[in-house]
This record gives C-alpha cells, sequence and structure tokens, in this order.
C-alpha cells in the first residue's frame, strides 16, 4: 500500500513562520499534508495513522578534513533528535484496521522551542543549520510524515527545512555595548583591549581599542621593555563532542593583521586602534555563477557562525598579541559572536521581525486556530468529482465541468 504525499506551505510564503530564537515572533512551522491515491485516482487509499514531526538530524567527523586521517579516524557520529512535539494528524475510528480515503488535507502547525530551559533539552532553542567546510559538522532540519496503512506498512515521507536563529543579529542592543578584557605580563605591562560591539558578520568592520600600560611599581623596569610589534586576529574554534567525555579542540586563524612599533614602553603607555574587516566568503565560482543551493542549509557568506549544536560547539574570539622585547608577549582573547548576516542585513531585518512580533500577539500557542481538515472518503457525495472523474453510464470518465 502507498499514497501520494505532499507538503505544502501557506501560499505564497514560506513554511517557516516568525523567527527562530526570538519569542516573541512564537517562531513556527505552517502548512498542509497533502494525501492523494497513487496506484488509480479512483482506488481509496487504507490509512490507519498519520503524524508529522521536525526532526534535527546531526552528524560530526573530525577528521573529514584530512586525507590521511579520513580513513583511520573513527567513523561518522550521527544523531537525530525530534524539535517541539510530534503531532498526532489522523486516526481511523477504534475498532477499526483503517479508513478508505480518497483525498486527505490536513493543516498542521508544529511551535519551534523558543525557550532557554537550561537542562531542559525539549526547551532550547534549536541551534540554525550548518554545514562546516568537507561535512566535518553539519545540523539540518527535516519536517517527518508518517504514515500507517491498514495491514501494517507505513511509509515516511522527509522535507528539508533550513532554519537560521535570529538570536545573534548584531543590530540588537546587548551587542551594541563596549566589551574590555586585560592581562598582565611578568608584573611589568598590562595589555589592555576595547571591542565598541561584540557581533559581526561577512564583511562588517572590526575596531579594536589597544592600550599598553607598564607597571608604576616597576617603572624603572617596565621602560625597558620593548614593543615590537602587535598583532590581531580573528580565530574560529570546533569543539567536537563539547557534552562528551573526550571534547576535541580545532581552531583556526581566518584573518590576520600585524603593526610595527618597534619602541620602547613610554611612561604615559602605549595606545592605537588597530582595524580589519570581518572575512566573507564569495559562494560564486570563476565565472560568477552560483552553484546549486543545498536545500538543507541557507546559503550565507561565512563559513561558519556561532552555534551550540547537540554533538558540536562553533565560538570565535578576537585575539590580540603584544610582541614584547624584555618580557613574555601578552595575548588576550576576548569571545565575541558572529551572525551570518551583515550589519545593513541585520537592519533591513529589524522591522519584518517588530511586524512578525505583532502578527504572533494574536496567536495561542495553547490552541493555535487551524483550518479545518478536508477528508473525503468514497462513500461521500460527489467523492469522484474531488479527484475530476464522473461516472457516465456506469463508466468513470474525465470530470469536464
Amino acid at each position: 500500500m502507498s499514497a501520494a504525499v505532499r507538503i505544502t506551505g501557506r501560499p505564497n510564503t514560506n513554511f517557516l513562520v516568525g523567527y527562530p530564537g526570538i519569542s516573541a515572533t512564537l517562531p513556527r512551522i505552517e502548512g498542509t499534508v497533502e494525501i492523494r491515491p497513487d496506484k488509480g485516482v479512483t482506488a481509496p487509499v487504507k490509512i490507519s495513522i498519520v503524524t508529522i514531526s521536525l526532526q534535527r538530524r546531526e552528524s560530526i567527523h573530525p577528521h573529514a578534513d584530512s586525507v590521511t586521517k579520513k580513513h583511520l579516524a573513527a567513523p561518522r557520529k550521527e544523531s537525530t533528535e525530534t524539535v517541539g512535539k510530534e503531532m498526532l494528524l489522523f486516526r481511523c475510528q477504534a475498532g477499526k484496521d483503517h479508513e478508505d480515503i480518497m483525498i486527505m488535507d490536513l493543516p498542521f502547525v508544529i511551535f519551534i522551542p523558543f525557550g532557554r530551559g537550561g537542562q531542559e533539552t525539549a526547551r532550547r532553542v534549536p541551534p540554525g543549520s550548518l554545514v562546516l567546510p568537507r561535512r566535518t559538522a553539519e545540523t539540518y532540519y527535516e519536517l517527518v510524515v508518517m504514515i500507517g496503512f491498514g495491514g501494517g506498512t507505513q511509509t515516511r515521507q522527509a522535507l528539508p527545512i533550513p532554519i537560521v536563529r535570529y538570536d545573534t543579529l548584531s543590530t540588537f542592543g546587548m551587542y551594541n555595548r563596549p566589551e574590555s578584557n586585560e592581562k598582565v605580563s611578568d608584573h611589568l605591562v598590562t595589555l589592555g583591549i576595547q571591542l565598541p560591539r561584540w557581533s559581526y558578520g561577512p564583511l562588517d568592520p572590526v575596531s579594536v581599542y589597544i592600550k599598553l600600560m607598564p607597571n608604576p611599581d616597576w617603572m624603572h623596569k617596565a621602560k625597558k621593555v620593548t614593543i615590537q610589534k602587535i598583532t590581531i586576529s580573528i580565530e574560529q574554534e570546533v569543539i567536537y563532542n563539547h557534552e562528551g567525555d573526550e571534547p576535541q579542540r580545532k581552531g583556526q586563524t581566518l584573518i590576520k593583521k600585524q603593526e610595527v612599533v618597534g619602541i620602547k614602553m613610554p611612561e604615559s603607555g602605549y595606545f592605537t586602534n588597530l582595524g580589519l574587516v570581518f572575512p566573507s566568503e564569495d559562494k560564486r565560482d570563476a565565472n560568477g555563477v552560483l552553484p546549486r543551493a543545498n536545500s538543507r542549509f541557507p546559503s550565507f557568506a561565512v563559513n561558519g557562525f556561532t552555534t551550540t549544536a547537540g554533538l558540536y560547539k562553533v565560538e570565535y574570539y578576537l585575539s590580540c598579541k603584544a610582541h614584547l622585547g624584555g618580557a613574555k608577549d601578552i595575548v588576550v582573547n576576548q569571545p565575541i559572536v558572529v551572525c551570518p548576516l551583515d550589519h545593513a542585513g541585520c537592519k533591513a531585518e529589524m522591522e519584518a521581525i517588530e511586524q512578525s512580533a505583532r502578527d504572533a500577539a494574536n496567536v495561542n500557542a495553547e490552541n493555535p486556530m487551524l483550518p479545518l481538515a478536508t477528508i473525503i472518503r468514497p462513500t461521500d457525495t460527489d467523492a469522484y468529482k474531488s479527484v475530476g472523474v464522473a461516472v457516465v453510464g456506469g463508466s468513470k470518465r474525465p470530470l469536464i465541468e
């Protein structure tokens, strides 16, 4: 037994309504499961049960980027988890094995968790869809429809749904306040840095205010220290199996900038501003053609962004290193947030987010008021008409209206 199954969204809109990560917009997936006969237009489908769920699928293979280690290391580790709750769309009457169905349209809405429920995994905001280079780590989502037929057989239909998190937009006020950090070397010199904001996207300018101060209690020795050069860089660190017994860390430098100083430490200290542009990846090939999009993952101008999934975690740091003569070098690592959208893209989304929040104020999460399901059985009036067939003289003919 089989049936033709299609999952459709609302007319002229995406499946995803609202903005995942922003609770005021009540992020949810709305659509309809459409079931039709597969073998013969008028042959009814014997259906027992229909359910739908949103599943998150993750996998990691830390050595997938190494040709030599790829085949020697442990195999790819995978996990599958249901996001929110599985939704029961239809169940046949009690005491029956199945019901004969000609046409079935079942509206559904699946609310995406938007609370940070600590250890309550079911309430955590799901991470955004992401695939790292060479698939060392990936997260994607699928809408899965399970249909049970009479006789105990069942079929599974999956539709990929890319999900983006919007709680890291650089336009939010919490990211637009200064962040500072400092470190001391040999009790002689203190390196301090300050960032005016700490969320960045592709091609966003990154400005760093740097100060090197001598220790006034050891001024005689501190003035002998030479400031050779100052380096700033943006580092990406991927932690595989971050909740397991043996987390594995892999880091890389995305961009680096260096300023040669070559002076003795002034008594009043040394101050400078350094800046760089957050790196962006152009997806176009040599002919300027964009490759075919992968339906599981949104297309971004960055290889990765700040995220915490079940099997891995991606973090970013702004690293500042002072190369000194007469004292140990000092390194300060300041955590930053990387957003998949640039600052202009974040600004463009703000008005739509506000409108979505106003629309969500009228939605009751406990009773979202779905449209009624359409279920047509062979015994219903005009059942054949619903599938475009008319009975003429005892034989079935295509319906012409």
